[in-house]
């Protein structure tokens, strides 16, 4: 259950970027995978950024 809450904020923000770009795809006709892939990276690799002291907090309150 721990890692589940973990890794949430960046399942969701992964989630929310890829369905955004999927809906700017559909609507431009535009399929690229690149254009998918390089977003969902950047998103995930900053959301990882804000969340991590959280998740820093949450591991330690788990192993104590």
């Amino acid at each position: 259950m721990p890692a589940l809450f973990i890794s949430m904020p960046m399942l969701l923000v992964g989630l929310a970027v890829g369905v955004v770009v999927s809906i700017i795809q559909a609507a431009t006709q535009i399929q690229e995978m690149t254009l998918s892939f390089i977003p969902k990276i950047i998103s995930i690799f900053v959301a990882l950024l804000l969340s991590f002291p959280w998740i820093m907090d949450k591991m330690l309150t788990f192993t104590r």
